[in-house]
Formats: C-alpha cells, structure tokens, sequence
C-alpha cells in the first residue's frame, strides 16, 4: 500500500524546513496542503518555500492559481490526487504538508456531500457579520442551530459563517451533511510539529517582523486592485490594505499580524489536537521523526 506522510502543525512552527529534509530523505516529493501558498501573487504573506527550498524538492500546489480563481478543499482534493497518482507512479512515499487542517482532513478522509449555497445567502452572511461582529454569528448558531454550536468551532468566524450559510440554503444544520471519517485508500501516517507557546509566538513575531523587512508592504500594495478577492482577506493581507487605505497607521497593522497570526495558529492547534492519528514532536527533533516514520512506514 502506497504512504502519506502528513507533517502538520500551526504556522511558523518549521513545517516546511523538516518536510524538505524528509522528502529527500525518503527520496519523494511534497504536496502542499496550505490554502495561501498556491496563488501565484502570495508570496512573503504567506511564507511560501523560498526558491532554494522548492530546486531542492518537488513541490505541488505552490503557486498554480490566481487569487481571482475559486480554490477550496474541493479543487485541493483533486488536484493532490492527481499529484500523489503522479508521485506514486514511481515512489511509494509522499509527503502531504501543511497548515489547513480541512484540506488534510479532505484528502485524507474524503469530503462531506454539502449542497452549494446561493452566492446572496452568503453575501448576506458575510454582510451580516461584517456590520454586527462575532457576537452575532454566535448567538444565530446558538439559537438556530444547537446541534452545531453545542460542538463546533465557535472562536472560528469562517467556520461560524459557513455553518450559518448551510443553514440559511438548506434549513439543515451542517451537521446533517457531515458523514464522518472514510477509509483511505493509503497508508496514513500523520505527524504534527508543536513548540511551548511563549516559543511558537515569538517565532511568529519575528517571522512577522522578517516579512515586513522582506516588502510585505509593496507586495500588499500591489495586490490593492485584487483586494476584495476571497483569498486576500488574510491574515497579513487585510491589515495592511487597512493601512494603505489611511483606515490605520502601519504600526498598529503590523501588531494586528502578529495578533491575528497568533491567534490562527492556536486555532490551527485546536483543530490538530483533535486528531488522535497525530504523533507529536518539536520541529527540531529531526532523528526521532525519522525513525518513527521508518518503524510503521
């Protein structure tokens, strides 16, 4: 049976510096599972692998879209599949890598029968949240759907958003369409990277500053005419259009990133930690990696 090798975990942890080095040692390619990094403008935003990182190592998935395309779990499922159907042609290993849990979690598990919602109920959603807050999209789940919110994501706003959307097109809880876990047709092996937090935030606060040093501002400003573009409301992204916009100074755009990184990242925690598949390791811890995926690969 052919092998996916997850390496998971929350961004700024190393993901991609040990994914690197266990794609060449088990001589394979990389499939990137992080739903920022394949639009072609993103680049220092979204942490894509430098051009050293990406000769070393194949990678799929990196920078083969624009921001005005659609992309979700569903294009991202079938586009690794076509990847992994090419790795496996002549390896039996491949790395899958990567920060979105969903995209793992659709590859990797299959993807739930939800019915398409109408773009005005969605606008209507987002317009909604966008002139009442958080708040709001929490107390319409709670009230209108209590099988949800007694078990979902309920600190996530995109996640509140689209159980509330479901809701409004079909008048079912999102629930009704979520199937549950599917066998996969490969061997999975899952492995997530965590730090002590006070370690993982002050990684992203640097990485934050070393992006801002790199031309975040002038690759953000160049993407102002895309700014209304799904994939650009972005941690990173969105905060500096608010600055270029005069609607804040740079100081408190550049703080907002590192406070809305980290709060992602701790999201990002609480989705991983809920897989019981997961092995954890320090992103330093290189060997013990190594070895544990070469004893049950």
């Amino acid at each position: 049976m052919k092998t996916i090798l997850v390496i998971a975990g929350p961004t700024a942890v190393g993901k991609t510096d040990l994914a690197v080095h266990l794609a060449e040692t088990f001589q394979t390619s990389i499939i990137s599972a992080d739903s920022r990094q394949c639009y072609r403008e993103m680049d220092i935003g979204v942490a894509r692998p430098s051009p050293e990182e990406l000769k070393r190592v194949p990678h799929y998935f990196i920078a083969t879209h624009s921001v005005t395309e659609t992309v979700n779990a569903a294009v991202f499922t079938e586009e690794a599949q076509r990847a992994a159907d090419g790795i496996f042609a002549t390896r039996d290993v491949a790395l899958l890598v990567g920060g979105t849990g969903l995209y793992i979690q659709a590859f990797t598990e299959g993807l739930d029968d939800i019915p398409p919602v109408p773009r005005e109920t969605r606008n209507a959603v987002r317009q909604g949240y966008a002139a009442n807050g958080m708040t709001w999209l929490q107390e319409e789940l709670k009230r209108k759907d209590p099988q949800w919110y007694a078990t979902g994501e309920t600190q996530n706003p995109h996640r509140l958003m689209r159980a509330l959307e479901v809701l409004e097109a079909t008048g079912q809880s999102i629930r009704a369409f979520q199937k549950g876990r599917k066998e996969s047709p490969y061997n999975v092996i899952k492995v997530g990277l965590e730090l002590p937090r006070d370690v993982l935030y002050d990684r992203i606060n640097k990485r934050v500053d070393q992006m801002m040093d790199s031309g975040l501002e002038n690759e953000v400003e160049g993407l102002q005419k895309f700014k209304t573009e799904k994939a650009l409301d972005t941690v990173g992204y969105k905060e500096l259009f608010d600055y270029l916009d005069g609607k804040t100074t740079k100081e408190n755009a550049v703080a907002l990133i590192k406070q809305h990184t980290r709060n992602y990242a701790k999201r990002q925690m609480t989705w991983f930690k809920r897989d019981p598949d997961f092995r954890w390791f320090g992103p330093q811890e290189r060997e013990a990696v190594t070895a544990y995926l070469n004893g049950i690969s």
